[in-house]
């Protein structure tokens, strides 16, 4: 472990305080947890930026083809008021997972 001086507003440093309290845990483990927890989310929007980059409509739409043509459960239907939406130009391009600007 490392030792991390840090520092917050007192507003937000009473309301870890309050809410590590309220789970039970100390301040400490509570940054921690958020840390942790923050790294894994930039982690995994960075993981599925890469994957996006490396997508293939044309790869897509082959495995699409394997699939087999039956009839979906009942239930599983598409309703017939559904309007099919046309496909975007340039593969997946989503403003959402985009990284953030610093």
């Amino acid at each position: 472990m490392s030792t991390l001086s840090l520092r917050l507003p007192v507003s937000l440093h009473r309301k870890l305080s309050d809410l590590a309290e309220n789970e039970g845990v100390s301040l400490n483990q509570l940054i921690s947890s958020a840390a942790a927890e923050k790294v894994a989310a930039l982690m995994t929007q960075e993981y599925l930026l890469s994957r996006a980059s490396r997508a293939s409509r044309d790869k897509f739409d082959a495995v699409l083809a394997r699939v087999p043509k039956v009839s979906p459960v009942a239930g599983d239907e598409i309703p017939a008021a559904y309007s099919k939406r046309p496909r975007r130009k340039g593969g997946l391009t989503n403003r959402r997972l985009s990284r953030p600007r610093e």
